[in-house]
């Protein structure tokens, strides 16, 4: 990797952030980063960016979503219960939906078409995929657009509809925390890692700091999320990686994967406003934590925008867990069925 051009990406990530301040536009230090470098992508230009930083940003979400789960949260998780039982649903939803559009209508292969329909997994899908004889250049960039589209519609939603100021502070600042408070979080954010790591958790630098947050969150040990500042550089890093992800796009690319990609998303948004429109009229959660625990972006996005937003973080997060857990245990057994289905 060069050290040239992951200088000239950061340069241009905190070029998107000026920009998206000044304009006074929602969620700047996630979206202005990710936008600026798809706009460069675009135009030619080659992105890189630094794995290792990127984990170590998303441990930060994994403190602030385990600081959210309290004694008064878990008395509510039966309420939850319900509520979750639809994510098999919405998974399958998504599922139906979402293959034939990719299989008949854009002309990706099975496995492509199958495995870049499953809302979640990331790189469990890639994986899965390229395993599968599928296409992994159409993949990564099938679900970096439905991460994107999704990222860029739903803050829209909330600033036009529900007035949700999305360019407030995602919390106190550093300086107000007690610096053993702030040792506790960034032990809690790199042991977790680690050892979710070791024992091969996916999703570990996010899933491990989580988990070992919650369990000092319910002891007493941590009472508030991370600081303002920790959050914005996660948002910052985690909107260059998705940005970055179109470095090297070509205009037939842009035209084949950007526009599938953008139907894609408009099917998976609607599925999602019923399946949250549903969870409304059930009474088993408010709007706006309904939307974002059905939104089918990036976990670590989703789990931004509920800090931001002001919603029920840890309600959120379930959702999208519970989503990825079930799509990484389930997609390959539905894939192979499935082809002994065609070959028959």
């Amino acid at each position: 990797m060069s050290l040239r051009r992951l200088l000239i990406t950061f340069v241009i990530c905190v070029l998107g952030v000026l920009v998206f301040r000044a304009l006074s536009l929602p969620l700047p230090f996630l979206l202005g980063p990710l936008l600026a470098c798809l706009m460069a992508a675009l135009a030619g230009m080659r992105l890189a960016a630094y794995t290792p930083l990127t984990d170590l940003m998303r441990t930060i979400l994994g403190v602030a979503v385990g600081a959210s789960i309290t004694p008064a949260l878990v008395g509510q998780l039966p309420s939850m219960a319900l509520s979750l039982l639809l994510a098999p649903l919405f998974l399958l939803a998504s599922g139906l939906a979402g293959y034939p559009y990719l299989r008949r209508l854009c002309g990706f292969d099975r496995a492509t078409a199958f495995y870049a329909a499953m809302p979640g997994g990331l790189q469990d899908m890639l994986l899965f995929g390229e395993e599968a004889g599928g296409d992994p250049r159409a993949l990564s960039l099938l679900h970096a657009t439905r991460v994107l589209l999704i990222v860029v519609i739903v803050p829209a939603l909330l600033t036009l509809i529900w007035s949700i100021d999305l360019t407030q502070t995602p919390g106190a600042p550093a300086a107000s925390f007690p610096p053993s408070e702030l040792a506790i979080l960034a032990i809690a954010g790199i042991l977790g890692w680690k050892i979710a790591a070791r024992v091969g958790l996916f999703g570990a630098s996010i899933l491990g700091p989580m988990l070992l947050t919650a369990v000092l969150s319910l002891s007493g040990l941590v009472t508030q999320r991370p600081p303002a500042e920790a959050i914005q550089a996660a948002q910052f890093f985690i909107g260059m990686v998705v940005g970055v992800k179109y470095s090297g796009i070509t205009l037939t690319e842009v035209r084949r994967f950007l526009t599938a990609g953008l139907g894609h998303a408009v099917i998976l948004t609607a599925i999602a406003a019923l399946f949250a429109e549903s969870v409304v009229l059930l009474g088993l959660a408010p709007q706006i934590d309904a939307i974002l625990a059905f939104s089918p972006g990036g976990q670590a996005e989703m789990a931004l925008m509920a800090i931001v937003a002001g919603a029920d973080v840890a309600y959120v997060i379930l959702h999208h867990v519970t989503r990825i857990v079930l799509v990484i245990t389930c997609a390959p057994f539905v894939f192979r069925w499935l082809q002994r289905r065609t070959m028959k």
